[in-house]
């Protein structure tokens, strides 16, 4: 996995200083995508199954086909650039992506700075603690105790909410680690990311206790203004064609074992 993200800094230095020059131009962001004839995309690369590098060392997952989906539908290709979580905005802000495709919770703080395609699927939050703890059982259990989380992730936020000391980490599996030798108390995450990992660690001592009760819209972002106005239009018109021709409820089933785009 290493010399995968590695053989992407050279190709993501390059993008960086295109992709910020067009955007520094003002120009209109879906033609410059379709000039380029690349639409560039940001994720994490390292939390399955949304996004995963496999045992061919290729970039695979829910997200990663998605974006590609998509980038067909604009009659280019998507260039995925993976990135840790708490830089995928600021690369998005600073140009170096046009759009970030990474399981993003549609929240009012980021619609306040961002604008959101349709939604493409719908997760619930899972509270998940170690097998044998008996003192959490709800999400007001966490007021006091210690969680580890994405930095700056809507679960972050979430456990700090209900009163938790939040601990920053970059993947589902240091998270999980975690909790697993007791030097957090519990994490929260997308139900449906715990439900594979537990696939592919089944004797792990891990269990959820309590799932968020309404189900999150999750949608892909993007610089607000009239820079992009005509980009959101042509996602959205992807988005609900792939609805309508049930492309996404075959990824999903395929990745996530369930549909989650209804």
């Amino acid at each position: 996995m290493k010399k995968f993200f590695a053989a992407l800094l050279a190709v993501m230095m390059l993008t960086a200083l295109l992709s910020t020059m067009a955007f520094a131009e003002g120009e209109d962001l879906l033609t410059t995508i379709q000039q380029r004839g690349t639409i560039i995309v940001g994720l994490e690369g390292d939390w399955a199954p949304w996004s995963f590098v496999d045992e061919n060392d290729e970039l695979m997952g829910f997200d990663v086909e998605v974006a590609r989906a998509i980038a067909e539908k604009l009659g280019v290709e998507a260039q995925i650039i993976p990135g840790e979580w708490d830089g995928l905005f600021a690369g998005m802000d600073a140009g170096r992506y046009d759009i970030v495709v990474n399981g993003v919770e549609v929240t009012p703080e980021r619609t306040e700075k961002y604008d959101f395609a349709e939604p493409y699927a719908y997760i619930r939050t899972a509270l998940i603690v170690r097998g044998d703890n008996e003192t959490i059982k709800t999400f007001e259990d966490l007021n006091g105790k210690k969680t580890a989380n994405s930095i700056a992730s809507t679960y972050m936020n979430l456990a700090e909410d209900y009163g938790a000391t939040c601990y920053g980490v970059d993947t589902l599996d240091e998270t999980l680690t975690m909790v697993l030798q007791g030097r957090v108390d519990a994490t929260l995450n997308a139900i449906v990311s715990y439900t594979d990992y537990m696939a592919q660690h089944p004797d792990a001592n891990l269990k959820v206790v309590a799932t968020t009760e309404d189900a999150s819209n999750v949608a892909i972002p993007m610089r607000k203004g009239a820079e992009t106005a005509s980009l959101l239009e042509a996602i959205n018109q992807a988005i609900a064609e792939l609805h309508e021709q049930g492309v996404i409820s075959e990824l999903s089933m395929k990745y996530f074992g369930e549909d989650i785009s209804k």
